[in-house]
């Protein structure tokens, strides 16, 4: 399990910033030893998880059988794909689906608004602050506050704009506010130019398996047109996508 612990460790240091590393960078990433970094490597080269090129390695597409794997259990999933189509189509806007991994909102759809259209790239896969997005904050208000506090407590709180919240109390107060009406508005605190507005989806059981948005740039769409508009189509697409969660 230690060997599986490190191993862990070496591929979620690849990312954005790091798309590839050499042995030492590895190491001192993921919080290893030298000789325990190239051991890990060497074992993901051989598996077929990681490509050496030259000095330096990197991730290979065979890495996207773990992502596919954890997507292919999520069966809504493939239930909200055409609802954030059709969204998507509706308002000419980004919409996307993510579900919530501890202090980060993680995307598992996502449907890209036209390519003249300026709009958030979001992949599956992509990461944001749950207590600053409006993915995120949808979800952390099904928790109960004990949860709350201790999440945000464990998160790392950045000032990423100067509408972003940082002052704890108020992101609790926020969350619960966003849960009691249904939905959450996230207006430039994470980006700016960039409004988000979500809504949860929630399974027979009162359980919350994601959340889907629409995102638009600021310039484009207003926070009230984002409330009359866009909430009633979202919240329609989202009680359509909870009739087939148990």
């Amino acid at each position: 399990m230690v060997s599986l612990a490190k191993g862990l460790a070496v591929l979620t240091a690849f990312g954005p910033t790091r798309p590839s590393m050499s042995l030492t960078e590895a190491a001192t990433v993921a919080g290893l030893s030298r000789a325990a970094a190239r051991r890990v490597l060497l074992t993901l080269a051989e598996l077929g998880y990681v490509e050496q090129r030259g000095r330096d390695f990197a991730l290979s597409p065979r890495i996207l059988d773990l992502g596919f794997a954890y997507l292919s259990t999520l069966s809504w999933i493939e239930r909200a794909e055409p609802f954030l189509r059709e969204l998507s189509a509706e308002f000419q806007e980004s919409a996307t689906a993510a579900t919530l991994d501890g202090t980060d909102a993680v995307v598992v759809a996502q449907v890209s608004a036209p390519a003249w259209i300026m709009s958030p790239a979001m992949a599956v896969g992509t990461r944001s602050p749950a207590f600053h997005s409006a993915l995120g904050r949808i979800q952390l208000g099904y928790l109960d506050d004990k949860e709350i506090w201790r999440r945000l407590r464990a998160s790392r709180i950045e000032q990423y704009t100067p509408s972003t919240i940082t002052d704890l109390g108020a992101l609790v107060e926020r969350v619960k506010a966003d849960r009691a009406q249904g939905f959450s508005i996230v207006d430039e605190e994470l980006e700016r130019g960039l409004r988000a507005l979500a809504v949860a989806l929630v399974a027979r059981n009162g359980t919350v398996v994601g959340a889907i948005n629409l995102s638009a740039h600021s310039a484009r769409t207003t926070r009230n047109e984002m409330r009359d508009r866009y909430l009633p189509r979202l919240l329609e697409a989202a009680e359509s996508i909870s009739k087939f969660l148990v």
